[in-house]
């Protein structure tokens, strides 16, 4: 069977036994909106939960717009062509209108990159701004959360009157779902509120993970924190395989993300009646494969339909390398991936990302793993804790060998956009 994974930006078709196959997961979206500009309209109108936009814009001199940065394929040039000229309407002046990228503790997006997010004429004629987690003097402190998170928020946002965020519901690895209150905590958070909501403390509770909210500790911290910023409207849209629109939930902060991700558990879980061998799956494609930090998420997914012992074959474009400086500097510090491990959970230690890989420490108690990409040598692949293949279907022939001839492969050609569970029949 060929199979067209989810890679960079163009797909890679692999070959895969027929008699080894024992599923293909995939989305099973609904059709995409067929005007989803005038959607956008309807729901500014008539939100969830709150006034209009216009309303809520009304007697407002400012507004602050977050945005997802480069890692999120949310439409954001649609969503702003509807959005702006409706506070622009109400009376909120275009120079007290800033646009600020959520980056959270991911680089800034800059030149061309802007107008990939927002298109050439939003780029040239509006004020937009990266947020820099790592800078203590851009963010206001708000006091701490219930669980004693210190909150540290971006004074552009919690100075503007009007507070709206933009952003994309898909299952996230240790927030359940990502969009809503995301777009704040960690989006517009200070390195200091971030390293102590995503420690240990939270990341280790076993609700920490995709597709969970109740009880959740990463996403209910995460909305404790949103709140205490404040958000007047969010708008958040939901996205089948070819990223075209979905679905679009707007208004009032939980309400609307509440009601995105009841719509989305539809369709984004995808079954398997018992756990196989061997795991084939992908990052989701540019732009989440573009560093090995990024590319973790395609791992996490598929712990609950890989064997304990098993392996999960991951394909990405890796074209931006590993990750941050201090992401790298987590490899050379540790000599395996156990003893960081040890680190964190046992000493005074902390790098900044070190989440992500205290993520894939997860995936490697259960599985081996094995990356294939085009992007990073194979000995730098093997110094990140993880096997390298030339080709899926090298790492195949690998793992067949391993486990004899009537292994069992599951594909999950997207990746973390799909949430693989394991069911009775």
């Amino acid at each position: 069977m060929r199979v067209t994974l989810d890679y960079d930006k163009t797909g890679m078709e692999v070959e895969i036994p027929d008699e080894n196959i024992v599923g293909v997961l995939k989305l099973d979206s609904p059709e995409p909106l067929s005007d989803p500009a005038s959607k956008l309209r309807e729901k500014f109108a008539s939100p969830s939960g709150c006034e209009s936009l216009s309303q809520l814009a009304q007697g407002k001199s400012s507004a602050c717009i977050v945005i997802c940065d480069l890692t999120r394929p949310v439409p954001n040039q649609l969503i702003l062509e509807e959005m702006l000229p409706i506070l622009e309407e109400a009376g909120i002046p275009r120079s007290e209108l800033t646009i600020l990228i959520a980056t959270g503790l991911h680089r800034p997006n800059l030149g061309d990159e802007i107008v990939e997010l927002v298109g050439e004429k939003i780029a040239r004629e509006y004020r937009i701004e990266n947020h820099h987690g790592k800078v203590p003097d851009e963010h206001e402190y708000l006091g701490e959360s219930p669980r004693g998170v210190p909150i540290w928020i971006d004074k552009r946002y919690s100075a503007a009157d009007l507070k709206i965020t933009v952003g994309l519901i898909e299952p996230h690895l240790m927030a359940g779902y990502s969009g809503g209150r995301k777009l704040i905590c960690p989006g517009i958070a200070a390195l200091e509120t971030v390293k102590v909501w995503h420690g240990p403390k939270f990341l280790e509770h076993p609700h920490a993970t995709y597709g969970i909210l109740k009880g959740n500790p990463v996403h209910e911290e995460s909305t404790q924190i949103a709140l205490k910023a404040g958000c007047n409207f969010i708008v958040n849209v939901t996205l089948d395989e070819n990223r075209e629109m979905t679905g679009i939930f707007a208004g009032e902060m939980q309400q609307a993300f509440l009601e995105g991700v009841s719509f989305l558990e539809g369709y984004v879980k995808a079954e398997l009646s018992e756990p196989c061998d061997i795991i084939i799956t992908s990052s989701a494609g540019y732009p989440l494969d573009t560093t090995f930090y990024q590319s973790i998420k395609g791992l996490v997914s598929i712990l609950p339909i890989v064997k304990q012992g098993g392996t999960v074959i991951l394909a990405a474009g890796l074209t931006e390398g590993i990750g941050s400086s201090e992401f790298q500097q987590l490899f050379r510090e540790n000599e395996s991936i156990d003893r960081f491990m040890h680190n964190i959970l046992h000493e005074d230690y902390f790098v900044l990302d070190q989440w992500q890989l205290e993520e894939m420490a997860k995936v490697s108690k259960k599985t081996n793993i094995v990356f294939v990409s085009q992007g990073l040598d194979s000995c730098v692949l093997e110094s990140l804790y993880v096997e390298s293949s030339a080709s899926v279907e090298a790492a195949i022939e690998d793992a067949l060998k391993k486990y004899g001839p009537k292994a069992t492969i599951a594909v999950v050609p997207k990746g973390p956009y799909v949430l693989p569970t394991l069911v009775d029949v």
